[in-house]
């Protein structure tokens, strides 16, 4: 009898209890290798590829593409050899009928279910700050059902609102009294008979293209955000001489020694990690009646791929150097890219760095994401003519934009953290380490 294992769906992540299998990168009666990609998972948080746990022959897709399945759910049959080479044989025919099952014996022993192992070992997460797309339905965190307080449940029940349909904007993506009664307020609002807005039909010649799982979760935290996080923006301009002639004169001597490039976004993100120690209440998530300053200064960037946008989080990146802050960088980026992040990767930032100047912006009004008190964008450094000491000169200028939560910050605590960012900046020279 042929010796198989069952393999079941991961868990990607410590609360993603499901995903949907997006795409199989092998078919029945392909050879399928240990640790080698095997099908693509999206969840709640990340779309990411997932190894083989075994080599052998796949015999069985038991979940299909599109199907949503939960952690430790069997998704396929591989076959494996007693010597560990195998061959791969063609899949059967689509029509053949399916092998009786033998009759069960005495000594017959179920056959080894396989877990597929994370691609990446990390650190153990820090509490979920909804700094990353939504953890379950509505908002909410789930652990196999929906979880709220007594004082929540019960003002959902004189409002007569459905829990389920309303966004969290506590803590952790947790639904409070005041998203209840906002809820019902807009409910109440909105015109009783008032019908849906009427669908786009395609016109000749258009493409219609379905939404992923993760497309759709980010429209909806976006929309969350705009919704009910009033943004302020401010725009300060750094003197980047500094930081271009550091960068110049390191920048051959770290390649040979770290193999990648040192990039701008290393010391914006060393200014904006200085200025959140020297201004904690920037590092901070409103929840209702509160302020939760965060003692951990946690940076997600924004990483921007072909089909989606992702914030992996570099952690507590106030005690990394500038060189360690750009290996944190090319860690994230390298595995966004590769779809090898999990959606631990995402979760727990505590503020925003995004690099958007990298495509030549020059002014971003970025949109905070929700358990966050704003989000730091640097623009394109450009040279401009600027008065210096009563003369012309030309220097390279970059605009830092900042979006910040009104609830959280007011314009004099916003415009001090902005320019305690660029003194940052304008105080790095060449002589500066970045080890």
């Amino acid at each position: 009898m042929a010796n198989t294992t069952r393999v079941v769906m991961p868990q990607l992540g410590e609360s993603v209890h499901e995903g949907t299998i997006s795409k199989w990168l092998v078919k029945p009666g392909d050879k399928v290798v240990e640790f080698e990609p095997m099908l693509e998972v999206d969840t709640d948080k990340v779309n990411a590829e997932v190894p083989a746990p075994v080599t052998g022959i796949l015999r069985e897709i038991l979940a299909k593409e599109g199907e949503t399945v939960q952690a430790g759910a069997e998704i396929a049959v591989v076959e494996l050899s007693s010597g560990g080479n195998v061959t791969a044989s063609p899949a059967a025919p689509a029509a053949a009928a399916p092998v009786p099952a033998p009759e069960p014996a005495a000594e017959a022993k179920p056959a080894p279910v396989a877990a597929i192992p994370p691609q990446v070992e990390a650190a153990p997460p820090l509490p979920s700050l909804r700094g990353d797309l939504p953890a379950g339905r509505g908002g909410q965190l789930e652990s196999g059902e929906h979880r709220y307080s007594p004082a929540v449940q019960m003002q959902a029940s004189e409002l007569k609102v459905d829990l389920a349909s309303v966004a969290g904007t506590g803590i952790g993506g947790r639904v409070t009294k005041k998203d209840v009664q906002d809820f019902a307020a807009r409910a109440k609002a909105a015109p009783a008979a008032a019908a849906p807005a009427p669908a786009v039909k395609p016109g000749e010649g258009d493409e219609v293209v379905q939404l992923t799982r993760v497309r759709r979760l980010i429209a909806e935290n976006m929309v969350r955000s705009k919704t009910t996080i009033p943004h302020a923006w401010q725009t300060q301009e750094a003197d980047m001489s500094g930081v271009v002639a550091n960068r110049a004169a390191n920048k051959a001597a770290f390649q040979k020694q770290e193999g990648f490039s040192l990039t701008y976004l290393p010391y914006v993100m060393a200014a904006a990690a200085s200025a959140l120690r020297e201004h904690p209440q920037v590092n901070a998530t409103f929840n209702e009646t509160e302020l939760i300053i965060h003692r951990d200064i946690n940076l997600g960037v924004s990483v921007g791929l072909e089909d989606t946008l992702v914030v992996p989080v570099v952690r507590r990146a106030d005690g990394l150097s500038l060189a360690g802050l750009a290996r944190a960088v090319n860690d994230i980026a390298s595995r966004a890219k590769n779809k090898q992040l999990k959606a631990d990767d995402l979760a727990g930032a505590t503020f925003t760095v995004n690099n958007s100047g990298t495509f030549g912006t020059l002014f971003s009004y970025s949109v905070i994401n929700p358990g966050q008190a704003g989000i730091l964008t640097m623009e394109a450094i450009v040279d401009r003519p600027m008065a210096v000491n009563g003369m012309i000169g030309i220097k390279p200028m970059m605009y830092l934009c900042f979006s910040v939560d009104h609830r959280v910050l007011d314009g004099l605590q916003a415009a001090r953290f902005l320019t305690s960012c660029r003194k940052w900046l304008e105080a790095v020279t060449a002589e500066s380490p970045i080890y």
